[in-house]
């Protein structure tokens, strides 16, 4: 593996990672922005005030989101393993038409 292929693979690894932890994240975000919005303008100061409503929100966020964090982990992982078994570090992935990007659609010159 070049260094090339191996920076490849880490943007894909980083990529994955914050499309499974953005949903989470934003949420979180919000949430938490929201709580300390509240506690500015009431004068409440309440350290564990946010707590609850991050949690709940987060919880709820993960429920839905679930399923494509899995989808989104699952695709990852199987185009790592499409790489290891084929000895092919860049295997295109095949287009929704069923050509491979890249290729020439006479057939090669």
């Amino acid at each position: 593996m070049t260094a090339g292929e191996a920076l490849d693979v880490a943007r894909e690894a980083l990529l994955t990672i914050m499309l499974v932890s953005a949903p989470v994240m934003v949420v979180a975000l919000v949430v938490g922005l929201t709580i300390s919005l509240f506690q500015a303008l009431t004068q409440i100061q309440e350290a564990t005030l946010s707590f609850v409503p991050k949690i709940l929100a987060i919880f709820a966020v993960l429920l839905l989101a679930l399923p494509f964090m899995g989808s989104q982990m699952s695709t990852f992982t199987q185009q790592i393993m499409s790489r290891i078994a084929d000895g092919n570090p860049a295997a295109p992935v095949a287009a929704p038409n069923g050509t491979t990007p890249g290729a020439s659609p006479g057939g090669g010159g």
